[in-house]
């Protein structure tokens, strides 16, 4: 069996699962493998049907009061406990700030290997064979574990989603007995950020910038360009958020978030190895910066040598005029 790992948002189903999710449909056909979907907290059944249209034969609902909110230790107990029950050969996560936090944990209970941030999978000898990037995305390494569980997490963005199709299967409520006073900090209080920003890691197109904005008003100007664009979010480089002009969620780099969205737009950023290395998978980079001699335009796919508080609003208007024809 391939585990796949679901993680929900506001009873919805975060589109970096429903991608895990695909793959594991995709190699469970490789490794003649049957493939589940596990949901923790109270309202798995209410997205059970979609997690059936992206390929799941059952979907795994565990239950217990302690899962309400996200906590490492309680999640981390509650996976352990379901994978020695049900010994699945393989378990998927999405590398994203969850996944990356509960991944680990799990392998370290179980006693297992990890493989992290992978761009591809495949199989060899009957076994999963994991794909990821090291020495800042520079070279990729190729690599399989000995160890059962397979445990991976996945790159957001990288892997494709499977047409959904209506299908059925079974949903399996499962109990789970946590131990008393397991969690050592507790969710009191969620605040979500003004204007329902989604994630840069599941943005389709993120817009960054750095220094080159000169202050936090400008970031402004950003918002206003992702206002005009469907699926985009904002983000920035570590010296935007150092200097206080952002906030530490929209990073993108090395020590933020790796993001791998269809389009990337790097405005002011001159392009430190640290955040090439957070948004090199980009699919597509464009770069405005006014020093002709910035790392960031070896690395692009079109630049622009210019002042971006010139481009930015000429391509405001641009896209004003082709959203109205």
């Amino acid at each position: 069996m391939i585990l796949a790992y679901i993680e929900t948002r506001e009873d919805k189903v975060k589109k970096c699962s429903l991608e895990v999710l695909s793959e594991a449909g995709r190699r469970g056909g490789d490794l003649g493998q049957d493939v589940a979907a596990v949901v923790l907290g109270p309202k798995g059944n209410a997205v059970a049907a979609e997690l059936f249209s992206y390929g799941a034969a059952k979907v795994y609902i565990v239950e217990n009061p302690g899962l309400g909110s996200y906590s490492t230790d309680v999640y981390a107990q509650a996976m352990a406990a379901l994978a020695r029950e049900l010994h699945p050969a393989v378990i998927l996560f999405s590398a994203d700030s969850l996944g990356k936090d509960l991944a680990p944990r799990l392998a370290a209970k179980l006693g297992v290997s990890l493989a992290s941030d992978c761009t591809a999978l495949a199989v060899k000898d009957g076994r999963l064979e994991f794909t990821r990037p090291i020495y800042a995305a520079k070279a990729f390494m190729t690599f399989t574990l000995k160890t059962s569980p397979q445990i991976a997490t996945l790159r957001p963005n990288i892997f494709p989603l499977t047409n959904p199709a209506a299908q059925r299967g079974e949903v399996v409520s499962k109990s789970l007995e946590l131990e008393a006073g397991q969690a050592k900090a507790r969710v009191v209080e969620v605040l979500h950020e003004q204007g329902g920003e989604i994630d840069v890691s599941e943005a389709d197109i993120v817009i960054s910038g750095g220094r080159g904005l000169k202050g936090p008003e400008n970031f402004a100007l950003l918002r206003e360009l992702s206002a005009l664009i469907p699926r985009s979010a904002v983000g920035a480089s570590r010296s935007a958020v150092d200097s206080g002009w952002i906030g530490h969620q929209h990073q993108v780099g090395q020590t933020g978030k790796t993001v791998s969205p269809s389009l990337y737009m790097a405005f002011g950023i001159s392009g430190a190895i640290q955040h090439l290395a957070g948004m090199s998978g980009s699919k597509v980079i464009v770069a405005v910066n006014k020093d002709s001699e910035a790392p960031i335009f070896k690395y692009a796919d079109f630049g622009v040598v210019g002042d971006l508080f010139q481009v930015i609003p000429f391509l405001k208007d641009e896209l004003k005029k082709a959203l109205a024809e």
